[in-house]
């Protein structure tokens, strides 16, 4: 496909208290973010390859005023699925957009240029495609971020989403089909990622604080 993920989102509540879960299983967090304008903030736990998002509404106001993205929907509704993947080339030559797509270039971040795929429903993922992806061990050094982590992972090496039943043709279904990522029917959301390959067949389970499963 010539593309790889480079961060997934998980929304989460106010200040993502969850984090501290993540911190005691020994995975260490980078700078938190806010986006201007989009109304959401985040805290940020980076790889090697890849980046950890928990994402939630900090102004809702703002959140509300850009209802194409469906972020304040997607945050506030039991319902939708809480998680997002945004994809980036997986080498330095270009690559096409996966899925139809439309552009979002927001004036409070003339930095950003992000597609987001058409006709997502709010029970399957958010996805996006960002040409100007790059793995964080590529960042500039001023931008560079913790990727030591004391559980000793290295690498996001695999993705599992769980949802409700979705149609073939879905955006979720299609990544899936692609090998980008595996995906299953679940009861409630639930995202697995893989670490390094799994060499140590370890695993923790995050439920009810995220719907969070990690493998490594």
């Amino acid at each position: 496909m010539g593309v790889a993920i480079d961060h997934i989102f998980i929304c989460t509540s106010r200040g993502a208290p969850a984090a501290d879960r993540l911190h005691a299983l020994g995975l260490t967090e980078g700078s938190p973010n806010v986006h201007p304008g989009q109304g959401t903030a985040c805290r940020r736990f980076f790889l090697e390859n890849a980046m950890l998002e928990l994402l939630w509404v900090a102004d809702e106001a703002e959140a509300k005023a850009n209802p194409d993205l469906r972020l304040w929907d997607r945050w506030s509704r039991q319902q939708a699925s809480p998680f997002g993947l945004i994809l980036r080339p997986d080498s330095e030559e270009p690559a096409n957009c996966p899925f139809e797509a439309w552009e979002y270039r927001p004036i409070t971040m003339p930095e950003l240029s992000l597609k987001i795929a058409l006709e997502t429903a709010l029970d399957e993922p958010m996805w996006c495609y960002m040409a100007s992806g790059r793995k964080p061990t590529d960042a500039a050094p001023e931008r560079r971020q913790p990727l030591d982590h004391s559980l000793g992972v290295r690498e996001l090496t695999g993705v599992e989403i769980g949802t409700a039943a979705l149609p073939a043709g879905s955006v979720t279904a299609c990544m899936a089909r692609a090998g980008l990522i595996v995906w299953c029917e679940a009861a409630e959301p639930i995202l697995t990622l893989e670490f390094d390959g799994v060499k140590r067949r370890q695993s923790a389970d995050l439920r009810p604080h995220l719907p969070l499963a990690i493998r490594w």
